[in-house]
């Protein structure tokens, strides 16, 4: 087992996060944390200076890692069926966040659970929130360059609140759909969007 500094901050900040994901991050306390990694209390405290930090470094890995899983997702969903045409990125999209809500292990937005935990904003986690969700809608900006929109930042913007409409939607309604109708109206916000004329 690899026992080096580095390798133990980084156990932490994994463990962390899933706990924090699964149970809340009020709701798990540092006991629980290092019970699960096997890390002693001093240890903890070598690399975090308090729970606050832990609490962010979990988030911006969880950032790195979410956008990551997007891309990859949006990649695979651009060239199916049902995708072609200008839209094709933008739709695979929505359909990667199906595939998320859907998942065995999604309990909810970690960033949407964590700034209602946190939600004074100039609280140093909510802000790694807002930046998360700003970074989302930065994506959407590009999923979206190459198309003909009246307003594309504006449109960016309510694209992303159809995603995260359809998240809350997947993880307090369990409607596994979610993704699908914000979809199915995010298309219908494009196309009334479109400074050219749409056929059919």
């Amino acid at each position: 087992m690899d026992t080096t500094k580095k390798s133990k901050k980084a156990h932490l900040v994994e463990t962390a996060q899933k706990l924090f994901y699964r149970q809340g991050i009020k709701g798990t306390g540092i006991d629980a944390v290092l019970a699960e990694s096997g890390v002693a209390k001093r240890t903890l405290y070598n690399h975090f200076k308090s729970k606050d930090e832990l609490i962010i470094a979990t988030l911006k890995r969880r950032d790195d890692e979410f956008m990551s899983m997007l891309k990859r997702l949006v990649a695979k969903f651009e060239k199916t069926e049902g995708n072609e045409g200008p839209y094709c990125r933008i739709l695979a999209f929505f359909d990667a966040i199906t595939e998320w809500t859907q998942m065995s292990t999604f309990s909810g937005c970690m960033f949407i659970n964590a700034s209602a935990e946190y939600p004074r904003q100039d609280d140093p986690i909510h802000a790694i929130c807002t930046m998360h969700k700003k970074v989302v809608i930065q994506y959407i900006e590009e999923l979206i360059g190459n198309l003909p929109l009246k307003q594309p930042k504006e449109t960016a913007i309510k694209l992303a609140l159809l995603a995260d409409g359809a998240i809350v939607s997947a993880h307090t309604t369990n409607l596994a759909e979610a993704g699908e109708i914000a979809k199915d109206m995010a298309l219908m916000l494009l196309r009334a969007q479109s400074t050219e004329r749409q056929r059919g």
